[in-house]
């Protein structure tokens, strides 16, 4: 023990010996792992048995100086290393220095409002000096409350909460994928099967990893664009990205409701001579801008909003829409208010009596923040739509009939959605049908599982497309399918320009496939296509060598797949012990044949296979949909 505070008072000579002595004695004090490390979430805490007036950012800052062994943990060198860093920054610092640095900073950024430079932080770490990232300190704060309301009592992280809106330390807390996990399934009820996450005070770098897996995967399979986002990144706490993947998370949960399948009342929304195609190719913001003043109109009001940011920023239109929501709790009294920041307080007022206060505050709202102006707009949809449900004699919807007679197809076309998504492409598809039909979207898919197959110069792309210039890009689509040897008998462009249902599902799902088979083959060592007959033969020997109790399967429609036992035991063999045989039902009625099919999907999902298909894919045997679930393991497995 002497030894190491002579050790560490020679290194850090700003530590006198008895001071080392005094922090060597509180580190061994806290609640270590096997290894005699500190979880970096506890060691603001521990900062403070030492120093209590230190600030949790602080700390967090001087935590980023110091190059640490083990990713998520801090030993006794480095933990002596951040309260030298801390006393350092007390004896250092000359007066203005850091008010010229602040102006430099802004006129490199660009950042011109005093207000909007207090409310951001740049970040720097150790290991990339040379870049910086900035985020909004009003958005972390209101997305860190967001979390305390939607996990509070969570039986696994409730004693974790209430998370500090006011410091960094959600970003500290998001790091095991535990806090992600259950935003997931809050904002996208049973994504995740939480009897696959690895719970418990002390988690290994493995099971962090593990954990982040299923964070990565599941967000990608309910939508989040997670192309430049990995486990090890979140287990590092990269702030830009965990509060991006935040934001996205919480969108996704906030716009669930914003689907004219759950509110065929928003075809009310539709304008004169507006078609129902041209309205769901609306994203949902514009649809909530849309109802904003469908109701702004509706009162009279002779003010409309363009955006969740200048045209909201006075209250006024909030203060009409909340007095035109809830009339017999709102009022307008708050327009006769002069002092803006006043103004927008008595709104939130309003807004607290219909339990709608969330995501703003004033000064959001007198900054004109878009993104947390949009959540509470969307929560005010999702909470008072206030639309009048059509009438069967009221007017003619019979284009509204027909499309809500599609959703006979609804979960292949979700699945097919999000894998298009998650290629990146360009605009986001919410609605399969209605997305594909000018062809754009598919051509770009093509392009990027075939690269150099597109010839751009003759592709239509300045949108809107008059409808022949649709049927010429769907009939390159067409074409391009051909030339990969794709089943397109009796097909054609314009089949996908009309949105033919079982049409369009049919080459979406060539390409989906394609995809696979590429992926495949590019991991085996003699380069061939993978055939179905190959990844079933995977398959089995898999659940063979792990000695499952599963017999073969000949293909995958296989009526035993339906009691998701034989995945499971592929998963097994994948990995011996990756699933608990406690968990795993008899598959004998369909509940059990769906928890069995929910936890076989969680656990993919954990080995870090990415995985679309829905557990009712699995009970009623979809072939195509399992098609892919096995190829996407054989992928990884490879």
């Amino acid at each position: 023990m002497s030894s190491d505070i002579q050790r560490l008072s020679k290194k850090h000579p700003i530590l006198k010996p008895w001071d080392v002595e005094t922090i060597v004695n509180t580190f061994n004090s806290l609640e270590l792992d096997a290894n005699r490390g500190l979880d970096q979430r506890h060691l603001a805490s521990g900062v403070q048995k030492i120093e209590p007036e230190r600030q949790y950012d602080d700390i967090r800052t001087a935590l980023k100086k110091v190059e640490v062994s083990r990713p998520g943990m801090v030993e006794l060198d480095e933990f002596v290393e951040v309260i030298a860093i801390l006393r350092e920054g007390d004896k250092g610092g000359r007066p203005g220095a850091a008010a010229g640095a602040a102006s430099k900073a802004r006129a490199f950024e660009g950042i011109t409002s005093d207000r909007a430079y207090e409310r951001r932080t740049i970040l720097q770490s150790r290991q990339n000096a040379s870049s910086a990232h900035t985020i909004n300190e009003d958005e972390r704060e209101e997305f860190t409350n967001h979390i305390n309301f939607a996990l509070d009592g969570d039986k696994d992280i409730g004693y974790r909460l209430p998370i500090d809106p006011h410091t960094m330390q959600i970003f500290d807390e998001a790091r095991d994928g535990l806090i992600l996990s259950k935003l997931i399934n809050y904002s996208a009820p049973e994504t995740i099967d939480e009897r696959v996450l690895n719970r418990g005070r002390k988690l290994s770098p493995f099971q962090v990893t593990e954990n982040n897996n299923v964070v990565i995967n599941s967000a990608k399979a309910i939508g989040c664009s997670v192309v430049n986002i990995g486990s090890q990144d979140l287990a590092e706490g990269r702030e830009h990205l965990i509060l991006g993947l935040i934001w996205q998370i919480i969108k996704i949960g906030l716009f669930a409701n914003i689907d004219i399948k759950l509110h065929p009342e928003l075809y009310r929304l539709l304008q004169d001579g507006e078609t129902l195609e041209d309205f769901l190719k609306l994203p949902a913001d514009a649809i909530l801008l849309r109802w904003f003043n469908y109701h702004l109109a509706a009162a009279g009001w002779h003010r409309r909003v363009s955006n969740f940011s200048g045209d909201i920023k006075d209250s006024e239109n909030y203060i009409v829409l909340l007095s035109q929501l809830v009339p017999s709790q709102c009022t307008r009294d708050a327009l006769h208010e002069r002092d803006l920041m006043e103004r927008a307080e008595l709104l939130l007022q309003s807004a607290d009596r219909i339990g709608c206060r969330r995501y703003v505050s004033p000064k959001t709202i007198v900054n004109g923040n878009p993104k947390l102006n949009l959540a509470f707009v969307a929560h005010l949809f999702n909470t008072h739509p206030c639309l009048a449900p059509l009438e069967e004699d009221e007017t003619d919807h019979a284009e509204l009939d027909e499309f809500l007679f599609r959703d006979q197809y609804d979960r292949e076309a979700r699945a097919f959605a999000l894998w298009l998504n998650s290629l990146n492409v360009d605009p986001f598809v919410n609605y399969l049908f209605e997305d594909l039909k000018d062809g754009l979207i598919l051509i770009q898919a093509f392009d990027k599982i075939f690269p150099g197959s597109v010839n751009w110069k003759k592709v239509n792309n300045r949108t809107p497309l008059m409808r022949f210039k649709q049927i010429e890009n769907t009939n390159m689509v067409v074409d391009l399918g051909k030339a990969h040897r794709f089943s397109l008998v009796g097909i054609q462009g314009a089949d996908i320009t009309d949105g033919v249902p079982t049409l369009v599902l049919a080459i979406v799902w060539q390409l989906m496939r394609a995809n696979i088979i590429q992926t495949l083959a590019s991991l085996s060592t003699h380069g061939r296509e993978i055939t179905d007959a190959d990844m079933i033969r995977w398959a089995n020997d898999v659940v063979a060598k792990s000695g499952g109790q599963s017999a073969p399967i000949r293909s995958f429609s296989d009526p035993a797949l339906a009691s998701g036992r034989y995945l499971l035991d592929v998963l097994n063999g994948m990995k011996h012990g990756i699933v608990d045989p406690q968990l795993v039902t008899a598959g004998h009625t369909e509940d059990d044949m769906k928890m069995n099919a929910k936890y076989a999907i969680s656990i993919a999902r954990k080995l870090g296979a990415t995985i679309f298909l829905l557990p009712e894919d699995i009970v009623e045997v979809k072939p195509k949909m399992i098609l892919t679930f096995i190829g996407s393991l054989m992928a990884i497995q490879h």
